[in-house]
């Protein structure tokens, strides 16, 4: 099932646009899916995200996105749910979008407010609902033998590689002075903040094998 859409421009990540809202969908779960798919949105357009489309897995869920002509078309939708027709749903989205004026969606600068997309995205959404229709099952069954190339990646993953990338950042841009002569760059001293923590509870770990196995050993001595 298709749970949520958001076209978004590439060059600021902006969302322009989400479809018309459900009831059943005004809830804390739809929030925290359309916060996950709005970061997914930025690293698309900051370029931690280069291929031009892929699958995010979440929970039991996936994002699949696609990237055409500065436009990013994202959706979530069960894990259950054929990738072969969610993509078919954006690329059913992108040849209506490229039907409006370029040069109209620059001058937008808040957030979802491209409304005029929204009555199209909810038509289009119609169709993929279910996945049983004979049209859906056509596409389907379409070139059956030919498998989609399309990456798989976890959120999880995507954070962690954004929260490491925001500790290079940081320690580049703001060096202290201290730290630039215990560790001599700042390169250094941010792989020193990743890999510290890991590197002393591997010793810790080392010295408690170290004791076990002489106390061990003391034990069968004194048993002799």
């Amino acid at each position: 099932m298709v749970k949520l859409t958001i076209i978004g421009r590439l060059r600021d990540g902006l969302p322009l646009a989400q479809g018309p809202r459900y009831q059943n969908e005004e809830n804390e779960s739809f929030s925290y899916y359309k916060h996950q798919g709005e970061f997914i949105l930025k690293e698309i357009s900051k370029g931690a995200l280069t291929l031009s489309r892929m699958t995010i897995r979440l929970d039991h869920h996936s994002f699949n996105y696609l990237v055409e002509n500065g436009i990013c078309y994202i959706t979530l939708c069960d894990s259950s749910y054929p990738r072969k027709l969610a993509f078919h749903y954006l690329q059913d989205l992108q040849k209506e979008f490229d039907k409006f004026d370029i040069s109209l969606l620059d001058k937008i600068t808040r957030p979802y407010s491209f409304v005029k997309f929204d009555s199209v995205i909810g038509n289009i959404r119609k169709h993929y609902m279910d996945t049983r229709t004979q049209a859906n099952l056509s596409k389907l069954n379409a070139c059956r033998r030919q498998d989609l190339d399309i990456i798989t990646d976890n959120m999880s993953q995507i954070i962690e590689r954004r929260r490491n990338s925001e500790i290079f950042e940081r320690v580049a841009t703001n060096p202290q002075p201290l730290s630039s002569s215990k560790w001599c760059s700042p390169r250094l001293e941010a792989i020193a903040l990743i890999w510290t923590p890991i590197t002393v509870i591997a010793a810790v770990a080392a010295v408690l094998l170290w004791i076990s196995y002489f106390l061990t050993d003391d034990f069968f001595i004194s048993a002799q």
